[in-house]
């Protein structure tokens, strides 16, 4: 699956301001104990989303706690007060805002990271067990893959290309990456239950966060021809459909709250293609 990726601009997305990892024995510092540990989540964001999908794919509710956080941060510079302390004692004067995800150590009331990717891989690799694992053994390198795809394929193109502010060659340039990407996508699953395995694993994950997002968010600021020519990969969104009917999928969608954030976040125009929705997320959605 070869993709085009777009230029990566450092102001797009903040970066995460705790990387710390849980490791396997008290020499690591963050070591794994079950109970040790709680997440911090908003599943209208993606991040979160992603995670709150991870933990319960390996059945963590009583070995990692999961707090549910507010679609839309209460504090004015974008973060949430609930988590403030926390921050406050994990960074001497902290001054950024208190965004989530978050995955904090009640031991000692602090951060231990605010990066989902790596949350994602300490849940599965520190605490899944046996019985299933979403980064099997040979798998990273096809994961990490999957993960440039749909941040610059899939994200960050249909983010530009319904970019009001942007030139014209920039927006076409930036959907014909999309359609490339979804077209790559759909011709990897033909035949295929599932990414790279026989089984789930965080590729599907990811993949289907970022179909969640382009029609449920980047959809609204693309025409709809557009939508019209992201629509036509019927293997790609049979297999969002198919991910989104499993409960741990499916349960985590609050459609309403993702409409919420992301209005209280983006000024852009809505475009036509606003009217077209590929799936019915709401059949799945948590009620």
């Amino acid at each position: 699956m070869t993709v085009t990726p777009l230029a990566a601009h450092a102001s797009d997305r903040p970066a995460p301001v705790f990387r710390g990892r849980i490791g396997r024995d008290a020499r690591s510092g963050h070591y794994a104990v079950p109970g040790r540990y709680r997440l911090h989540l908003s599943t209208a964001c993606p991040g979160g989303l992603r995670i709150a999908v991870t933990h319960s794919l390996l059945g963590l509710d009583t070995v990692c706690p999961a707090t549910f956080l507010p679609a839309v941060p209460d504090c004015p510079e974008g973060g949430h007060s609930v988590l403030r302390p926390l921050y406050e004692a994990s960074a001497h004067r902290y001054a950024g805002p208190a965004v989530a995800p978050v995955l904090s150590d009640d031991w000692f009331g602090r951060i231990v990271s605010t990066h989902a990717p790596d949350i994602m891989r300490d849940l599965d690799r520190r605490f899944g067990g046996d019985h299933v694992s979403l980064y099997p053994c040979g798998a990273e390198s096809e994961i990490e893959a999957v993960e440039r795809m749909c941040a610059q394929g899939i994200e960050r193109a249909a983010q530009r290309a319904g970019s009001a502010g942007g030139e014209p060659v920039e927006r076409d340039l930036a959907l014909s990456t999309l359609l490339e990407t979804l077209g790559a996508l759909e011709r990897w699953l033909v035949g295929r239950a599932y990414l790279i395995r026989d089984e789930i694993t965080a590729a599907d994950v990811e993949l289907w966060v970022a179909l969640v997002q382009l029609d449920t968010v980047h959809r609204n600021h693309l025409d709809a021809s557009a939508i019209q020519r992201i629509a036509d990969h019927p293997t790609l969104w049979a297999h969002a459909r198919r991910l989104a009917a499993h409960p741990a999928f499916g349960g985590h969608l609050d459609l309403d709250g993702i409409e919420r954030r992301h209005h209280a976040r983006c000024h852009g125009l809505e475009a036509a293609g606003a009217a077209v929705q590929i799936l019915d997320w709401a059949a799945h959605a948590a009620r």
